[in-house]
């Protein structure tokens, strides 16, 4: 009988947790998603390298190419970020699985996720097409609209050291504090701490995202470079040193580019 029970307990043992699988399959699959997102980024930029229209705040694109373009920016470039507080809700979620509570998908939560983000693109993509309407109509030239992407770049890194950006970075770098002081119960509740930590992540990053119009959207370097702050800001112990810092570079290149234009990757004089 002994003998038996020691058998049973080193089953037991070794039987593979059902959490950590399904943990382990999510993150495969934000990373897979991501990786997809790049390669079709990465293909559009290709495709279109010659193209001087991609060079425009809008890339030329209607609505529904110029939104799915962004979806691909979002899921490339925010869910490798986002995938610690995805993990986080997964594993509240089977704790309440085990105590045999409703139990409501991670997708639900990424779902709200990314309403906030593909609404920030609808709102982007106005913002493009009203931005070339006054460049057409004031009749710019290369070098100051090269210098109002100065100033974007400017406002960028100002906003990495104001307060309201190290509130937005809290909120986003503390996955199990977001679970505990936002939680909501069913299906709509995780949509709706979808939603909020889309927005929470959506005010950290808002003009991170907003410089890739000054530097071409298009810019495959441009991404990489944002996707790695956003990514070492959300996830790295010294985050809030690190968006200090990025702020700063950024303000001094964008005074740069006030006072030299042709500094701006997508300068055509």
């Amino acid at each position: 009988m002994v003998e038996l029970t020691g058998v049973a307990e080193r089953m037991e043992l070794t039987r593979p947790d059902p959490i950590a699988i399904h943990r382990n399959a999510i993150f495969a699959a934000l990373i897979a998603l991501s990786i997809v997102a790049w390669l079709v980024l990465i293909w559009q930029g290709a495709a279109h390298e010659t193209d001087v229209r991609m060079a425009s705040p809008s890339m030329g694109l209607g609505a529904p190419l110029f939104l799915a373009v962004w979806l691909a920016m979002t899921i490339a470039m925010m869910f490798p970020a986002a995938a610690p507080m995805a993990l986080t809700f997964h594993k509240a979620q089977s704790a309440r699985r085990k105590r045999r509570q409703a139990f409501v998908g991670t997708w639900v939560f990424l779902a709200g996720y990314l309403v906030v983000w593909v609404a920030s693109g609808v709102a982007a993509y106005f913002g493009a097409l009203a931005a070339e309407a006054i460049a057409t109509r004031l009749d710019l030239s290369a070098p100051t609209s090269a210098r109002i992407g100065g100033l974007i770049l400017v406002a960028a890194g100002l906003y990495q050291l104001t307060p309201l950006k190290d509130l937005c970075l809290t909120k986003c770098h503390t996955p199990m504090s977001f679970i505990m002081t936002s939680w909501r119960e069913g299906t709509l509740g995780a949509l709706q701490m979808g939603t909020i930590h889309g927005a929470w992540c959506l005010g950290c990053c808002w003009l991170l995202c907003a410089i890739m119009f000054p530097l071409g959207m298009m810019n495959v370097a441009a991404l990489a470079t944002v996707t790695i702050i956003v990514f070492a800001e959300k996830t790295l112990t010294w985050g809030a040193a690190v968006a200090q810092a990025v702020g700063i570079v950024i303000f001094a290149y964008g005074l740069l580019i006030i006072i030299q234009p042709q500094a701006l990757p997508i300068f055509h004089g």
